[in-house]
């Protein structure tokens, strides 16, 4: 699994071999091979006749491992220094001696490239488990490294062998997706590394420490280390440990610790850098930190010595030497995808281990120097042509960006030019169509109104300019200043700007300054009969007043006849608590000296008007809850003129009172007793009287509603008002109306609605209509009453033609069909059928 990577490594592979057939023929066609190509060689040495079988590998990237090792020091050592031993039943068959022999295989680097790509073998398989998964263990690697000992080679100059860091590629994320970003080091200081202030960054570090912190509170590891470090025989069984914890730590590995992190033997080898097991795994113990040693005299090696391989000696604990010469001055910058940022050196260890750790090195040889006019030359050595296309390419980058800023900046601005506008009622009125009245200008919301002024110069000479505030359907100006820029008076794409000379708009002297703002303002009125919107009490009109305007004129325009004013600060709310009753003597107050603000609320009550409501103490104590009103039309007159009365009514109010009301209201003269109220439907159906002693609660008559006055003494409360229709066709029938007792049988309302409609005879019967106002169930019991039956007052029934049969008997329909043989000539199939 491990030699499955993918990604990045498989990437950068792809685009060297693409770079390789791209330069075929050109002077660059050895670039990848002179910069990136090294040479592995294995041998494999015979113990008898010391034969020496060697292969050659060529790589343009090593790759190691990460599993088990701490770091690339100890995984180049695995691979290039020690040895594999082919020995007791595992022999390897010489060549030379034709037999299976005692033999050794090692391998080492026989060619060094300039530039070493090292790949991460992070992704792993869990047999286990049976899925990937991802080594986040510690990995270190070095910011300079001797690679003398792994090299076969080792007679040249210290500094042949000596490798610098200058590239990290870092992976974030698990084996099944991730994100990648790269560390680079800025080898000819290009670019502008420039870091946040000491504080911040001391701050960052202080959370981030704060955060880690929390989390160490719950891992073990440093619980396990604390223990391990105390036994004298630096080892103890497996199987104690977690008694020791327990012992030592008060907590339970089970309970405290194995549902995160597992079980403790498997905790401890994912940690190979930190926990050192015996060979057959039953102890463990802290893994020493150990010097890796080179033999000179012996293919054996011990990891806990410290002997010589080819007159060198490598100390793994201990930095090797750095050439601080060539790094001094050199700067890190993160590049993930669009952002670059700059980081310091140290920022690289934090890439060591975790979920986002690094995936690739890139080292290149320390004596690789680059020439001192490279140093912040982005141009050194590149062809004049390039050069070229890179100009042009730069020119129209800032061609598009400077469009893109001018699209990002720009506004459109609408012009009301005034010689296309008049000044009426403290507002400003289009006298054209809104098309014609607007010019359109676009500008830079960065420049100042002096640049404004120049580009509106060439629609008009006026120099004040004014910005309209829309107030629903109705404009208000006011000047600015003309020190400010556009975008510092908040000037948004789509703004509407006057144009005009200061003083006078249609000849009309238009007063500026804070005495003179318009102030806009809401007027309600109480509603009329089907005027405002379901369940509203108010119509609403908008007006504009000056500042200096007295409630005197205000109440004269709006209310010529005379009235009161009520003020509610609170807009459109109608609570009782908020409104108030300006007095006479507030009627030489200004609307601005009142406190009627922009866009606030006034209700305006005529004479009429004010015998509904209750002012006392100059507030609206009561108001739409428990006093509303009735419309009332009288349906009595013989002449064509309709009035329309309102009346004054509590729930409580009886008909008998709304009648009195009315006849008080409208006519000098009475109407007479034998009148009646019936509700008025919204498709202007007459509905059933309201009876005498019924209140308007009773009734279940809505306030606002419409009631009609008519002849006709209204039904008493045992009595039931009906409607009923003659015939099968109710679409044809006219409705007609009866007033019964609700004690009166089925038979004898039958006969009442007989000589109503002047029908006679027993062949007749009464049904109930059903929702679909078509006859439904017959009323068979005709002895009944019609309050047993249910009949409720405004129901309508139908009278139908048949008698219903007595009881006990059924009425069963009997047809008779004739045969084809019988049927006469020229008679069809439906004239077969007869009904008896």
């Amino acid at each position: 699994q491990e030699m499955r990577q993918h990604d990045v490594q498989e990437l950068n592979r792809i685009l060297f071999s693409a770079l390789e057939t791209s330069l075929v023929g050109t002077s660059g066609h050895d670039l990848i091979n002179r910069l990136y190509h090294g040479i592995v060689v294995n041998q494999i040495v015979c113990k008898e006749c010391k034969n020496i079988s060697e292969r050659q590998e060529d790589f343009l990237d090593l790759t190691v491992a990460v599993k088990g090792v701490a770091g690339l020091e100890e995984a180049l050592w695995n691979m290039y220094v020690e040895e594999e031993y082919f020995e007791n039943e595992n022999l390897y068959r010489c060549g030379a001696c034709d037999k299976l022999v005692e033999a050794s295989k090692s391998a080492k680097l026989r060619k060094l490239p300039p530039f070493l790509t090292i790949s991460l073998l992070r992704f792993n398989f869990d047999f286990e488990k049976c899925e990937r998964y991802k080594e986040t263990s510690c990995y270190t690697f070095p910011m300079q490294i001797n690679l003398r000992p792994f090299c076969e080679q080792t007679e040249m100059d210290d500094s042949e062998y000596m490798y610098e860091l200058f590239s990290v590629i870092i992976h974030k994320g698990g084996c099944y997706g991730g994100h990648y970003h790269v560390y680079i080091r800025d080898v000819d200081e290009l670019g502008n590394w420039q870091l946040q202030e000491e504080e911040d960054r001391l701050i960052e570090d202080k959370t981030l420490r704060d955060s880690e912190n929390a989390k160490e509170i719950g891992n073990p590891l440093s619980a396990l280390k604390g223990i391990l470090s105390e036994e004298e025989s630096k080892q103890i069984p497996v199987d104690q440990l977690g008694q020791k914890l327990l012992e030592k730590k008060g907590v339970s590995w089970n309970k405290k610790y194995r549902k995160q992190y597992g079980a403790l033997r498997k905790y401890m080898q994912n940690h190979p850098q930190i926990f050192q097991f015996s060979p057959d795994e039953n102890k463990v113990g802290l893994k020493v930190k150990h010097k890796l040693p080179f033999k000179s005299d012996s293919q054996e090696q011990d990891l806990q010595s410290s002997p010589q391989k080819n007159g060198v000696q490598w100390d793994s604990e201990k930095n090797p030497t750095r050439r601080r010469d060539s790094s001094a001055g050199c700067h890190w910058f993160d590049l993930n995808d669009s952002k670059v940022q700059p980081i310091k050196e140290k920022d690289i260890e934090k890439q060591f281990q975790g979920k986002e750790s690094a995936y690739m090195l890139f080292y290149r040889k320390s004596q690789l120097q680059r020439p001192p006019e490279a140093r912040g030359n982005p141009r050194y050595q590149i062809p004049e042509h390039l050069l070229n296309e890179m100009n042009a390419a730069n020119t129209e980058l800032q061609k598009k960006r400077a469009e893109c800023d001018s699209a990002n900046n720009g506004i459109d601005l609408h012009l009301h030019l005034s010689s296309c506008y008049k000044f009426h009622n403290g507002a400003l009125h289009p006298s054209l169509t809104w098309k014609e009245s607007v010019v359109d200008l676009t500008i830079d919301r960065r420049k100042t109104l002096g640049d404004l002024r120049q580009s509106v110069f060439q629609f008009t000479s006026w120099p004040c300019l004014s910005v309209l505030l829309a107030r629903k359907n109705l404009v208000i100006s006011f000047c600015l200043g003309d020190e400010l820029t556009l975008d510092g008076i908040g000037l948004t794409d789509g703004a509407d700007v006057f144009v005009w000379n200061g003083k006078e708009v249609g000849g009309t002297k238009v007063m500026t300054g804070p005495d003179h703002e318009p102030v806009l303002v809401n007027v309600l009125r109480l509603a009329e009969y089907n005027e405002g919107g379901k369940g509203q009490h108010f119509t609403e009109s908008q007006h504009i007043f000056s500042c200096s305007t007295k409630l005197g004129d205000l109440c004269r325009a709006l209310a010529p006849s005379g009235g009161i004013i009520l003020k509610n600060g609170s807009g459109l709310d109608k609570e009782v608590k908020n409104w108030e009753v300006f007095v006479e003597e507030d009627m030489k107050e200004t609307v601005k000296s009142a406190g009627l603000t922009d866009g606030c609320s006034i209700l305006i009550l005529d004479s009429h008007d004010q015998s509904f409501v209750n002012v006392s103490s100059g507030n609206l104590t009561a108001f739409t809850y428990d006093i509303s009103w009735l419309q009332v039309k009288n349906f009595c007159r013989t002449d064509d003129e309709e009035k329309h009365v309102k009346i004054t009514a509590t729930i409580e109010t009886v008909r008998s009172l709304i009648v009195q009301r009315y006849n008080t209201d409208c006519f000098p003269e009475k109407l007479g007793q034998c009148t009646c109220l019936r509700p008025v439907s919204g498709n202007g159906k007459l509905l059933s009287p309201v009876p005498e002693d019924y209140t308007v609660k009773e009734a279940e008559l809505k306030m606002g509603s419409l009631l009609g006055l008519c002849h006709g003494k209204a039904p008493t409360s045992t009595q039931l008002f009906l409607y009923f229709i003659v015939g099968s066709d109710q679409n044809t029938m006219p409705e007609m109306e009866i007033v019964v007792e609700e004690t009166a049988s089925v038979k004898e309302c039958l006969n009442l609605m007989l000589e109503k409609s002047g029908l006679s005879g027993d062949n007749w019967h009464l049904r109930r209509i059903d929702w679909c106002y078509e006859a439904g169930e017959a009323l068979s019991q005709e002895n009944a009453t019609l309050k047993e039956l249910n009949v409720c007052r405004g129901d309508t029934l139908v009278v139908a033609e048949g008698k219903l049969p007595p009881k006990g008997f059924l009425k069963i329909p009997i047809w008779w069909f004739k045969s084809s043989s019988h049927m006469k000539h020229g008679e069809n199939a439906q004239d077969q059928v007869n009904g008896m």
